[in-house]
């Protein structure tokens, strides 16, 4: 296995207490690096609050919480992504995902219009995603379901996606942009913050299909949208590092969170990412202040987590009750 840089004590130190809130573990149905238990008891070794599950194709609630009861100290969140695999853009499906416990929802990523249309290649060496030959294995298997669609010809939000605005409203869930154009983005924020969606994350806005420029990013800032910073995104060379930083800079600490979206069996240490990601923002200048703003209180306030000291004053609004779940 490839040698991967190893954290300082200073950045696990910094990590300490943060979510990563964006992982692919097994069991899934490509191979993982480690799976949820196993990467449970990293996290509780090293001081790490929890993670949230992610899969491209089923819903992870229930492992989430068969997770939490194996490792109580770690809280482990479960999500769904709106991909084919589900319904699409399904407002029952996140219904359930919700009273079972679920905390994240992705819109469409391997099933989004954007996605499917994208024509950017990958810069030279850049690491394909595992997901690409699956997806390619069903369109040769004749099982490729139509690309999951938000808006119609005008660009108006269609009714599906409109309930589940409501849907993760009613039950205060993260919603995630997963693979949106950024223009449809764009789009979708302000519908979502008036639905009253309050945590909302654009997911690896410089991931290849999305490469959301400078001015897009502020502006979903500005509308209360955290910029997701995934380490795999540079790591894998589907961007370069010092447009990563840049942007980072340039959109404001206080406006980004970092994750890792590791999992992949070449990648580093699941459990390393966060850390590797914090060396690495001191290693450009950003302050310590700064770099546990990013990991660990914008993660929390995702993740639904209490906020810790030193959290801006605007994440120690408490999460409401939920029907069913563990909130």
């Amino acid at each position: 296995m490839a040698q991967h840089p190893q954290p300082s004590e200073r950045a696990r130190d910094l990590v300490r207490g943060a979510y990563d809130v964006h992982v692919h573990i097994a069991p899934d149905v490509m191979k993982r690096r480690i799976d949820d238990v196993g990467l449970a008891a990293r996290f509780a070794e090293l001081g790490m609050a929890g993670f949230v599950i992610k899969s491209h194709y089923v819903p992870t609630a229930e492992r989430a919480e068969i997770v939490r009861k194996l490792q109580p100290g770690v809280d482990a969140l479960g999500a769904i992504t709106l991909n084919a695999s589900v319904g699409g853009l399904n407002p029952v499906a996140v219904e359930i995902a919700a009273r079972g416990g679920a905390q994240f929802v992705w819109l469409p990523t391997v099933d989004s219009t954007n996605q499917r249309s994208c024509l950017a290649e990958e810069p030279e060496g850049a690491a394909p995603p595992m997901w690409a030959q699956l997806q390619e294995d069903l369109r040769d298997a004749g099982m490729e379901a139509r690309a999951v669609d938000l808006f119609d010809a005008e660009g108006a939000l269609l009714a599906p996606a409109r309930q589940v605005l409501e849907v993760v409203a009613k039950h205060d869930m993260t919603l995630a942009t997963g693979h949106l154009h950024a223009d449809e983005s764009a789009n979708l924020i302000p519908h979502a913050a008036d639905a009253g969606v309050r945590r909302m994350v654009i997911t690896h806005p410089e991931f290849t299909s999305q490469r959301m420029v400078l001015d897009q990013q502020r502006e979903l800032a500005a509308r209360g949208a955290l910029l997701e910073r995934c380490l795999t995104t540079p790591l894998t060379g589907k961007v370069a590092w010092d447009v990563w930083f840049g942007h980072i800079r340039d959109a404001g600490p206080e406006n980004s969170v970092v994750s890792s979206d590791l999992g992949q069996p070449f990648n580093p240490p699941v459990e390393d990412g966060m850390a590797i990601a914090a060396d690495l923002l001191l290693g450009r200048g950003f302050t310590e202040e700064e770099v546990r703003l990013m990991t660990v209180h914008n993660s929390r306030w995702l993740a639904g987590a209490e906020p810790l000291d030193g959290a801006p004053a605007h994440q120690a609004a408490k999460r409401p009750a939920v029907v069913g779940g563990k909130a």
